[in-house]
């Protein structure tokens, strides 16, 4: 599903102009961009959460040039689903054998 599928799910679900649903959409998640920009995490009940994590330093490896790298550590952005958003899918979805 993209963002355009998002959008017109639910301006037909609650009857509102595409253009209105879709600039809604982009300011929700330009907001959760902006807030772990800033560190701060987004939770939302019942969704999930948006955090940032912190990946340790490790050391890696250049296979072309068979050389090893440092790489510092760094933060980045995850999302967690919450236990009712995980048991929804593990009820609804089948597992593909």
């Amino acid at each position: 599903m993209t963002k355009a599928d998002i959008v017109a799910k639910i301006s037909d679900k609650l009857g509102i102009e595409k253009g209105d649903v879709q600039a809604t959409v982009e300011t929700f998640m330009e907001e959760v961009k902006t807030s772990l920009e800033s560190g701060d995490n987004v939770y939302l009940r019942g969704f999930g959460s948006f955090i940032v994590k912190t990946r340790a330093e490790k050391t890696g490896r250049n296979i072309s040039k068979n050389t090893t790298i440092k790489i510092p550590a760094h933060n980045i952005p995850a999302f967690k689903p919450a236990k009712v958003f995980v048991e929804g899918v593990k009820s609804s979805v089948e597992v593909e054998a």
